[in-house]
């Protein structure tokens, strides 16, 4: 965390490139993101291009420990509420997205995450089959290997500010 926590969240803008032109995102695709804690990358900036494509956009609520995630609608300016764990979530209309973009505190290139320890993707991705998850973070914070259980749902890809990992299909 202390190699994320050197970062600049403003790192987003160039994440926010990478996946604008190198990931086919089809013109329908509901997309789910999230609302940077702390010194996360900032992904709003993709965000916004993606409202501005015509993407409707989803930010997730967290549920009680060992549920999936839900996910609301949002909009610039939309009222926010404050949740457990620092988060905020928007008062919008329960979605369900196509694609999802994923916070992580470490990733691998076999497409393993690690994530803040209540297993919240890896519940909603598990109900979730035919979409897309593609990990946001620095590229410092990929290792060598993350530790992965069976129960652990595997990325698709990583967008970082150095650019996209695609994930080899196992």
């Amino acid at each position: 965390m202390s190699r994320r926590d050197a970062c600049d969240p403003g790192l987003g803008a160039a994440l926010a490139r990478h996946v604008l032109t190198a990931i086919d995102i089809p013109p329908d695709a509901i997309i789910a993101g999230f609302w940077p804690m702390g010194r996360e990358i900032d992904i709003r900036p993709l965000l916004d291009a993606l409202l501005r494509r015509g993407h409707c956009i989803a930010l997730p609520e967290t549920p009680p420990r060992g549920q999936p995630l839900i996910f609301r609608h949002w909009q610039p300016g939309m009222a926010m509420i404050a949740e457990r764990f620092g988060t905020q979530r928007p008062t919008g209309a329960i979605i369900t997205p196509d694609l999802l973009f994923i916070p992580l505190l470490a990733f691998d290139r076999a497409g393993n995450r690690l994530g803040y320890g209540g297993g919240y993707y890896d519940h909603t991705l598990a109900i979730l089959p035919r979409a897309t998850a593609i990990g946001c973070g620095y590229a410092c914070q990929e290792l060598d290997e993350v530790p992965a259980d069976a129960y652990d749902a595997r990325l698709s890809a990583i967008a970082t500010e150095a650019g996209i990992i695609t994930v080899e299909s196992s």
